[in-house]
């Protein structure tokens, strides 16, 4: 059943499943804010009124129920969802990420900016970084205590740890390229 289900669904949906799999009941908003505080960092945050779709849509297929009144109705993850979801991580291949950087598209234009312009995009990425590197590096730090093998946060600790390492890595990415540039070559 969960194998028909994955044509059917996109992979927000699969997110907002995953998102309700660590056993609490989230309003949709409440759903937004730990998207918001977790994907972002390596996939498209979804907007309100995406989640609010897809919950009415997972909610038609029985992979959510809902609690509550229509001013305040939280979701949680039902037998059957836990099981299209699992279906999917184990049977649907995962693809190769497209790397979608703004950054890297105008660098590939420089030739059209002045180079100070390209210098200084590079710099404020930098900043950025760090500022995203300290975010993460907060979640990171809200998931210690339960991030032990076998506890219910370990994997999504172990993603926080691999954008620390993504931001770090870019970081020398870009100051390498700074130097390039600064260098002629």
């Amino acid at each position: 059943m969960g194998q028909d289900l994955s044509r059917d669904l996109p992979i927000t949906a699969y997110a907002l499943l995953g998102l309700l799999s660590f056993g609490d009941s989230l309003t949709g908003y409440e759903l937004k804010q730990r998207a918001d505080r977790t994907l972002r960092f390596y996939w498209v945050s979804p907007a309100m009124s995406q989640v609010y779709s897809e919950l009415e849509r997972l909610h038609d297929l029985g992979l959510v129920k809902s609690q509550g009144d229509a001013r305040s109705t939280s979701y949680s993850l039902t037998s059957r969802g836990s099981s299209v979801l699992t279906d999917w991580m184990n049977t649907s291949p995962v693809g190769f990420p497209v790397l979608k950087h703004p950054v890297a598209l105008r660098l590939l234009l420089g030739a059209l900016a002045d180079p100070a312009r390209v210098t200084n995009m590079l710099r404020d990425h930098l900043a950025a970084l760090d500022e995203e590197r300290a975010a993460l590096e907060q979640v990171r730090h809200s998931l210690e205590g339960q991030d032990q093998p076998g506890d219910p946060f370990r994997y999504p600790a172990l993603v926080a740890d691999w954008g620390s390492s993504y931001f770090e890595h870019e970081r020398t990415i870009v100051e390498d390229l700074l130097r390039r540039i600064h260098e002629g070559t």
